[in-house]
């Protein structure tokens, strides 16, 4: 414990010191590498108003309204009644950037590892490149399908290095944090107490809000115009081949991608106070904890014997209506093996979370 004592005052003096974050990059070797930001401990305001639930549901928001709160619709119901003041007691050290491509592959170069996806019988959830827009509600154009997967997620043109990898289960995530701190601390560079891991719904939703206490609707305020060049989400974009974009709400702005982008891609306006890029859009975030409908939890929150039976993702993606794409937004996850073309996760170097 004295160890990580430490390391939370060292926290406080660097980012006390120096007007933005101290960084640090992890070498994967074959030249690539992730950077790590510096998050300082702080407080926060973690869910929604029932004025922001409403706002996700209306004409700008653009979200299904349903049988939760009056006004709003189920998923927003997950957010909680209000939000409640959390207070992040350890700082910890969390990528800049969704895991990438190419960050992932020297995982698996250097293990042999089998995604779900690509295990016998297994598949993950992909745009169908025959879909059509016909009709006012056009079929759902994401299908399971086998033979795809993060090296193929079928999104009709080529796969670059500098996306984020999607088709990712919870499984393979923490496969992938695990591997990391085993090799890191063969290496004798991993911190005194501290591994690499999959953030806390907490930690992520505190991250994501870069610094600001009060319960905005996104990192930069509540004004969805001041989102045009920070974030891919669904806006007017050609789909690929097509001369159409998505058929649902969406921004009235392109942001140059019907589908995902490379990561860090806004450059500094697309990143939040904490110097942290894609928070909100591009791919869903896997987190650690397993759903509560109820709300989140300051702590880290685990089913009956600290078992994940359906984790939680943040964050909207890059096919979302804006009020999907929100600070407070969460899901639950089918299951921990459970993949998708839509869905990636970035990763925290920070103490180890006990399960019950």
């Amino acid at each position: 414990m004295k160890g990580i004592y430490l390391v939370n005052f060292v926290f406080f003096l660097c980012f006390s010191a120096f007007s933005q974050p101290a960084t640090r990059h992890v070498d994967l070797g074959k030249d690539i590498s992730i950077e790590l930001v510096q998050i300082p401990p702080g407080k926060f305001m973690m869910g929604s108003t029932l004025e922001e639930k409403i706002w996700a549901t209306g004409w700008e928001g653009g979200a299904e309204p349903g049988p939760g709160l009056p006004g709003t619709g189920e998923r927003e119901s997950y957010e909680g009644e209000k939000p409640q003041l959390v207070h992040i007691k350890n700082g910890f050290w969390m990528g800049r950037t969704e895991v990438t491509v190419a960050q992932f592959r020297r995982f698996v170069e250097e293990t042999g590892y089998v995604s779900d996806a690509e295990k016998p019988g297994g598949e993950t959830w992909v745009f169908d490149q025959n879909w059509k827009i016909k009709g006012t509600w056009p079929p759902y154009p994401w299908n399971p399908m086998k033979g795809k997967s993060w090296r193929d997620p079928n999104f009709g043109f080529p796969l670059r290095d500098v996306y984020p990898v999607v088709c990712v289960s919870y499984n393979d995530d923490n496969a992938f944090c695990e591997w990391l701190t085993k090799r890191e601390k063969a290496a004798g560079r991993l911190p005194e107490g501290l591994v690499y891991r999959l953030p806390t719904e907490a930690e992520w939703e505190y991250a994501c809000r870069g610094g600001t206490e009060g319960s905005t609707y996104f990192w930069w305020g509540n004004d969805l115009s001041e989102g045009e060049g920070r974030l891919n989400i669904s806006g007017m974009d050609f789909l690929p081949g097509r001369n159409k974009a998505w058929p649902y709400n969406k921004v009235p702005w392109s942001d140059g991608f019907a589908f995902v982008s490379p990561v860090d891609f806004y450059g500094e306006k697309g990143r939040n106070g904490f110097g942290l890029a894609d928070m909100l859009g591009n791919v869903w975030e896997f987190v650690l904890d397993d759903f509560d409908p109820k709300g989140a939890h300051a702590e880290p929150y685990f089913g009956k014997d600290g078992k994940v039976v359906h984790n939680v993702c943040k964050g909207g993606n890059y096919y979302d209506v804006p009020g999907d794409a929100r600070c407070a937004v969460r899901l639950g996850i089918k299951s921990v093996n459970y993949s998708d073309s839509r869905d990636g996760f970035r990763i925290v170097l920070a103490p180890p979370v006990k399960r019950k």
